[in-house]
């Protein structure tokens, strides 16, 4: 009987990561053509809370998006700067819950203004500030729109 409800147990954990993956998978592979990635999942990357790094963004549309998971920040600040662009966001983290015959899961998004547009070339700055929660793993990119 306990081999029955662990192989159950097992072929439903099976079946969400499956699910959960092709619907991240789904919403990423858009464009892997990203002028810019990162995956922020080790505490020692912020420097007083936050993580800065510099990159080169062509003229163009952008969007954000996102791979956040239920321990991502609820609140996550991002900032773009640059010689001719100034950009400022704080993304708010929503789970949206998905039954199936025997698992209940939920799906993660970052809702706020997702699309940028740079008028001209040049080097950004960008600041990701997890609000206190430096623990949480997510990804950002920024791809075409």
């Amino acid at each position: 009987m306990k081999k029955a409800a662990f192989g159950a147990v097992f072929a439903g954990v099976a079946l969400v990561a499956i699910l959960v993956l092709r619907v991240v998978m789904s919403d990423t592979t858009d464009s892997t053509d990203f002028v810019y990635h990162k995956l922020l999942a080790d505490p020692e990357i912020y420097d007083d809370g936050e993580f800065s790094e510099t990159f080169q963004i062509p003229a163009g549309d952008y969007k954000f998006k996102f791979i956040p998971n239920g321990d991502s920040p609820e609140i996550l600040s991002i900032s773009l700067s640059g010689d001719e662009f100034s950009f400022s966001q704080d993304f708010m983290l929503e789970g949206t819950a998905h039954k199936s015959a025997i698992s209940e899961y939920y799906t993660w998004d970052y809702l706020g203004q997702k699309e940028i547009q740079i008028m001209k070339g040049q080097t950004l700055e960008i600041t990701i500030n997890p609000n206190g929660n430096t623990i949480g793993t997510f990804s950002v990119m920024i791809g075409p729109a």
